[in-house]
């Protein structure tokens, strides 16, 4: 692992609703709690293939309570939906903030597709 990709801030809004990662290059990303949620790399969100993926939907509202550190490479975060089993490495929340726009369009349109929504 580079020292561009850890953190060296992770901050959770006063609201509970966004993550801030900031990186030792300068880049600097906000998620979402709900994205970070329905993008979660828990198996239970993501199977254990590509066709097991699940998807979360019913999540707008979603909060951080707590995030844990895992060793120097990632965190688990735990959400007030109760779902904390992600493990979310430094390279999965880099990535996540770089393609954030597209994740949210990607997840916006599955959601239209299944008939689901983003409220509960």
């Amino acid at each position: 692992m580079t020292s561009a990709v850890k953190p060296t801030e992770i901050r959770v809004s006063k609201d509970k609703k966004l993550l801030t990662v900031s990186f030792a290059d300068g880049q600097k990303f906000e998620v979402e709690a709900e994205l970070l949620r329905v993008r979660s790399p828990s198996a239970e969100v993501q199977g254990h293939s590509p066709d097991q993926r699940q998807l979360v939907f019913g999540k707008r509202n979603v909060g951080i309570m707590k995030i844990h550190p895992i060793g120097n490479y990632a965190i688990r975060i735990e959400f007030d939906d109760m779902h904390n089993t992600g493990i979310f490495s430094w390279e999965f929340l880099r990535e996540l903030g770089e393609s954030r726009v597209d994740e949210w369009a990607a997840y916006e349109s599955e959601l239209k597709e299944a008939g689901k929504k983003r409220d509960r």
